[in-house]
């Protein structure tokens, strides 16, 4: 399972430890990745996806996962979140038509 974002596409990042001696040994910085299952009100139920901490905040700030989805541009999606987003549009295209 890789270490990254389902929507953000946030992965691994590599530095430096630096000691008081000033010596360096290479280091791995982590993303804070947490399973989490998210609602969708389009979808009628809920959707567990592996995202960031920073992601988890943004979906929150924007009111869902729905809106947080429609109001991003596909630029910055990953494969996975644009594909969750084509789902989204579709459930709601079928909802204002029935």
């Amino acid at each position: 399972m890789a270490r990254r974002c389902a929507i953000t596409g946030k992965g691994v990042q590599s530095g430096n430890n630096v000691s008081h001696a000033h010596n360096k040994t290479r280091r791995r910085f982590l993303p804070n990745l947490q399973a989490v299952s998210l609602l969708s009100d389009a979808l009628g139920g809920t959707v567990r996806l592996r995202v960031c901490n920073h992601a988890l905040r943004s979906i929150e700030h924007n009111g869902g996962l729905d809106s947080y989805l429609l109001g991003t541009s596909n630029l910055k999606l990953t494969a996975e979140a644009r594909k969750l987003k084509r789902r989204v549009q579709k459930a709601m295209e079928t909802k204002q038509a029935a």
